[in-house]
């Protein structure tokens, strides 16, 4: 495993959740990496959070010094980005704005088709259309068998007086049948503890498996069995978290990576597991990402290669780390058979 740093906060007073991802049209050796994160005012939440963006082009060996993309004027925020391609190739920044004098909390969204430039010429932002009072989302969309896009969504049925919605906080996805022009929300599970940041994946038996972050010690979760109109009740899965961000996606070889902190209570340490080959719900010892404490918020993407690049953040309001690890399945499979 190869261990990089994205960025320190410098001269910001924090920084921290990033995400990445990888230009569609790179070569396998030195693809061109984006990773994005926020940043602004003295702490998260705060007016003045803005988005910030970040390339490599050397496999995250060298960063350039990130820049501001995303700052909303006035008393709104931005906040949470998700970098994604779509099937065709567009690199999509997702985001959050938040004002608590309108008051707005909604999902917002850009594109780009040359992601493979250094600078790309970005689309205008564009309110993603969903029902509700009071929603963020904050991981990548999930592309089904069937095409359909589903953006997993935490909202509320009215909007809070405060950044979040606390325990009114439900899960749910807001679905695109037309690669991304339009988006509709279905389902609302309740899980425990301030649930927020589900992730969802495709089951191998054709089901859609949630994943909720929770402040239980568990994450939850829920299934669909429509293709994400309807779910499941919520219910503890056995997957210990200790209320964080996690991070799940199916590989190209048809295993499951899973990225988490497995201890009930506080941030610390950050493993990478593969699931069993005949178990979505099984996973190894995992490979150890960062032993330290407050390390938090993984996000990863998979080269064409089998590459893994995985980034989290290490003490926020201290020196504000953005840390990319570079490993294969392979890695992790020895690490399962070494017991570390």
């Amino acid at each position: 495993m190869q261990t990089h740093l994205i960025a320190t906060k410098g001269s910001r007073q924090w920084q921290g959740i990033p995400a990445i991802e990888r230009a569609a049209n790179s070569r396998a050796t030195d693809g061109r990496l984006w990773s994005a994160f926020f940043s602004g005012g003295p702490k998260e939440p705060d007016t003045e959070n803005y988005v910030l963006l970040s390339t490599s082009t050397d496999a995250g060996l060298n960063w350039s010094d990130p820049a501001v993309i995303v700052a909303p004027p006035g008393a709104t925020r931005a906040y949470d980005p998700a970098l994604w391609h779509d099937p065709a190739g567009r690199l999509w920044l997702f985001y959050n704005q938040a004002n608590l004098e309108t008051p707005d909390f909604s999902v917002w969204a850009m594109t780009t088709e040359n992601s493979g430039d250094a600078h790309p010429r970005w689309s205008t932002p564009k309110r993603i259309d969903i029902d509700a009072p009071f929603a963020f989302r904050l991981n990548k969309p999930t592309v089904l068998s069937t095409g359909e896009w589903l953006l997993p969504v935490t909202w509320a049925r009215s909007a809070p007086d405060g950044w979040f919605a606390g325990d009114q906080q439900i899960q749910g996805v807001a679905i695109s049948t037309d690669a991304g022009a339009n988006w509709k929300l279905y389902g609302g599970v309740e899980a425990p503890h301030w649930a927020l940041e589900n992730m969802i994946v495709e089951r191998q038996d054709g089901r859609l498996w949630m994943l909720i972050r929770t402040r239980s010690g568990v994450l939850w979760q829920s299934f669909s069995e429509d293709r994400g109109r309807t779910w499941s009740e919520g219910s503890p899965t056995n997957i210990v978290n200790p209320g964080v961000r996690f991070y799940i996606r199916r590989l190209a070889s048809g295993r499951l990576l899973l990225i988490n902190t497995p201890d009930p209570r506080q941030r610390r340490s950050l493993y990478a597991y593969l699931s069993d080959p005949q178990d979505d719900t099984a996973f190894g010892r995992g490979l150890l990402l960062d032993p330290r404490d407050r390390v938090s918020y993984p996000d990863a993407i998979q080269a064409p290669d089998g590459t893994i690049y995985a980034v989290h953040d290490c003490d926020r309001q201290g020196p504000g780390e953005i840390i990319l690890n570079v490993f294969t399945e392979q890695e992790i499979l020895a690490a399962d058979s070494n017991g570390n």
